[in-house]
């Protein structure tokens, strides 16, 4: 026995840890000499950041606002920092002081210096801002992927990239300014730094992650987590701690100087959600089915593929090949569903921290249609169903590609008509300077004041029914972001100071004009004039299949479109 250790080849990369086994890497593949590996040792960094590069700088131009929350809980107080005016929430009165604006500042960075370079041209420091959004997806997104390739190979890490490249998911979650999008780079980065056996460096960013981003992530965040400090305690212990600790206190020590007192906006977060003092269902419930839906619209086969992985590790060869590392690296997206599914309040953007993984997954699951094939004596196997199985893989990737493009295209190009038309803003300056735009039912799809020029004095919303609190103006008299204004609550009831009760005060006046049996105020043409006119998709009066994919020919024939308007009060 001793004289068999003795004569043991060292193993490449040995490396110590405290695993309980040996976790298979690409050099473990049959049929390639050590020399061969070293000469081609997986893909570069060129590839992935220029593929990546182009995918998210095209998001960036072109993605829509999902979600209401991104402009009046991020855009708008990054807007008040910079230009000292905006909308507030309740969630940032200084009486609640729910938010942290150390996520705020964290883009300033980019915002501010954007801003002395573009002077007024909001609309650039906006798409500055979407830019860098973009840029630390295409870091975090880049190491995941030669990450994979160095542990697994090529062709996993191959499928892996063009999944993230294309899929909608990753499209649209990779350049939202949003928390959970924050959480989602971070979940890339601390994957790939595990895969790359650095736990200290993966236990800090996940710690960012979770502080700097969303803080309910940290569940998603455990087995990556958990595993790193197995690897090496001490050493990962004391970074996560470090980290920990450094950003606490900045966001304490921020957080302070916005709301004027000592808070910590993520204690006061969670003790709302988690202590009793939460009520999400205030802002509507879905079913438990609810992100099974939404992540095949956005994954379509491969959220499929994903859910399905764990089934392949049965298999012997592709149990070797991924236990333990890459069903850590992807059991967040079976924790997360499972947790998330049971909270009453669901929203599409508590799914984007296990984007990513959704796409390693599938790929993972891509990559070993073969091995389910293969004679497990045999390595070399290479019998027709096997070779099937090969020929199988660039199909299905192909048409998931095409399906992905296909559901992107057809949500851009659908629903981008609110972001587009407030750009036409900057064409009527005739209008006059403190001129007074209002919006009535479509303040959820307002782009954020970046879209709004100097000659609009306020935009006001107007009672269209809704009875829920709205966002009004930061205060600069009652102390700006330090304020607690009264008209403020956390029930979600409506405050009589939202909205603008004299109509004639309005100069401008968006609109979206559908096919319903009933009046708009913008079809009053001796006082209204359409300045501007964009189609938006009816959502309720087109089949569902041809509004969520794009199908040549077919999708302008069987969807049915409104008119997103901008109008503009006819002088007297």
């Amino acid at each position: 026995m001793a004289q068999t250790a003795r004569q043991r080849r060292p193993q490449p990369l040995d490396q110590p840890s405290s695993s309980s086994s040996s976790p298979y890497t690409k050099l473990d593949k049959p049929g390639r000499s050590d020399g061969q590996m070293e000469a081609g040792s997986g893909l570069g960094w060129a590839f992935p950041l220029f593929a990546l590069g182009v995918l998210r700088y095209m998001s960036a131009t072109s993605n829509i606002i999902h979600d209401c929350d991104e402009v009046f809980n991020y855009w708008e107080p990054l807007h008040y920092i910079i230009y000292k005016s905006g909308f507030q929430t309740w969630e940032y009165s200084a009486q609640f002081a729910l938010r942290s604006y150390f996520y705020i500042l964290f883009h300033a960075l980019v915002g501010l210096p954007a801003s002395w370079f573009f002077g007024e041209d909001k609309v650039q420091v906006f798409y500055a801002v979407r830019l860098f959004l973009g840029f630390l997806s295409v870091i975090a997104d880049a190491c995941l992927v030669v990450a994979l390739s160095r542990k697994y190979g090529k062709r996993l890490a191959s499928y892996a990239l063009a999944l993230l490249c294309l899929s909608s998911g990753c499209f649209f979650a990779s350049t939202s300014f949003l928390p959970s999008s924050f959480s989602m780079y971070a979940m890339s980065l601390a994957s790939a730094l595990f895969l790359l056996e650095k736990p200290a460096m993966a236990i800090a960013v996940a710690a960012t992650g979770v502080i700097m981003g969303w803080p309910f992530s940290i569940l998603a965040f455990l087995p990556v987590t958990l595993f790193s400090l197995i690897r090496n305690f001490k050493r990962a212990f004391f970074s996560g701690a470090i980290t920990s600790a450094v950003l606490l206190a900045l966001s304490v020590l921020i957080d302070y100087y916005y709301y004027r007192r000592w808070t910590s906006s993520l204690l006061n977060l969670l003790l709302y959600n988690v202590l009793g003092g939460g009520e999400s269902h205030l802002y509507g419930t879905e079913g438990p089915l609810y992100y099974l839906q939404n992540g095949f619209n956005n994954f379509n086969i491969s959220f499929v593929l994903a859910l399905l992985f764990p089934m392949t590790l049965l298999v012997q060869v592709i149990k070797k090949k991924y236990l333990p590392d890459l069903l850590v690296v992807v059991s967040p997206i079976y924790i997360w569903l499972a947790f998330m599914s049971l909270q009453p309040h669901k929203e599409e953007r508590f799914l984007y921290p296990i984007y990513p993984l959704v796409g390693v997954a599938a790929a993972a699951f891509l990559e070993s249609i073969p091995d389910f094939f293969q004679d497990k004596y045999n390595p070399n196997d290479n019998s027709l169903l096997v070779m099937l199985g090969k020929i199988v893989r660039p199909v299905v990737l192909g048409i998931l590609l095409c399906t992905s493009h296909s559901r992107t295209f057809s949500l851009i190009h659908g629903y981008s008509a609110p972001l587009e038309i407030y750009k036409h803003l900057e064409y009527h300056e005739d209008a006059g300077m403190g001129s007074t735009l209002c919006v009535g039912s479509e303040w959820h799809r307002f782009p954020s004041s970046f879209f709004v020029p100097d000659y609009v004095a306020q935009v006001r919303w107007i009672d269209d029914g809704f009875r829920g609190l709205l966002p009004l103006p930061f205060n600069s008299t009652l102390g700006g972001t330090s304020a607690a204004p009264s008209y403020f609550n956390n029930k979600n009831k409506a405050s009589a100071e939202q909205y603008l009760w004299d109509l004639g005060e309005c100069t401008l006046l968006v609109e979206l004009h559908l096919q319903r049996p009933y009046p708009y105020r913008g079809s009053d043409l001796s006082t209204w004039e359409v300045v501007a006119a964009l189609p938006y998709l009816d959502r309720e009066l087109s089949p569902a299949v041809h509004r969520s994919f794009f199908i040549p020919f077919l999708w302008h024939r069987h969807n049915l479109f409104g008119l997103y308007k901008l109008l503009r009060r006819i002088p007297k």
